[in-house]
């Protein structure tokens, strides 16, 4: 029980990190730094609170979560901020709910691209941009497209803070129902 609820309140904490998060996104399409790190330190020192081993996976988890959207970042489709942002995340959830939050943001963010491109009426622009961009991949490794990336004007561009918040309200959801099963 005491693990149950240790676990909850990080997600909790996760989660009140991630929507502080998007409302700076949406609003300023930027993740202050003092959000990011300050979060990455305070769900270090709570992890930390479990021992050794409960501040090592959760620096794996941020290691781990933060790796996966930084190979996004380096292939020119994504922010570091959300980049530090689902670090930040990944540690306050530890390794053992990671899996859930990296997989509800993942299928949450392309909800909300598509949602995105149908609104601007850009849904086969999209579909064909996201087919070129895995070609490109494909091809020439993980380099940004030279014409589809973060970097191009006119390119739709979720808050990916939004997605990741979902992530961190699924991750709960689940962390909850468990508890009833």
């Amino acid at each position: 029980m005491r693990e149950f609820q240790a676990d909850s309140l990080l997600i909790v904490t996760a989660l009140l990190c991630a929507g502080i998060a998007s409302g700076f996104d949406v609003r300023t399409r930027r993740i202050p730094n003092w959000l990011t790190a300050g979060s990455i330190l305070i769900a270090l020192s709570l992890q930390a609170l479990r021992g050794w081993n409960g501040f090592g996976l959760s620096l794996l988890a941020g290691l781990i979560g933060g790796g996966v959207l930084f190979l996004f970042f380096v292939a020119g489709g994504m922010g570091a901020g959300d980049v530090k942002l689902m670090t930040a995340v990944s540690c306050f959830t530890g390794l053992r709910l990671l899996p859930t939050v990296l997989i509800a943001t993942a299928l949450s963010g392309a909800f909300f691209a598509l949602v995105l491109a149908w609104r601007h009426g850009r849904v086969r622009e999209t579909l064909q941009n996201t087919l070129e961009v895995l070609e490109h991949h494909r091809t020439e490794g993980f380099s940004p497209h030279p014409e589809i990336n973060m970097a191009v004007t006119p390119t739709l561009r979720v808050p990916y803070a939004l997605p990741i918040l979902f992530g961190c309200a699924v991750t709960l959801a689940q962390q909850l129902q468990g508890t009833s099963a």
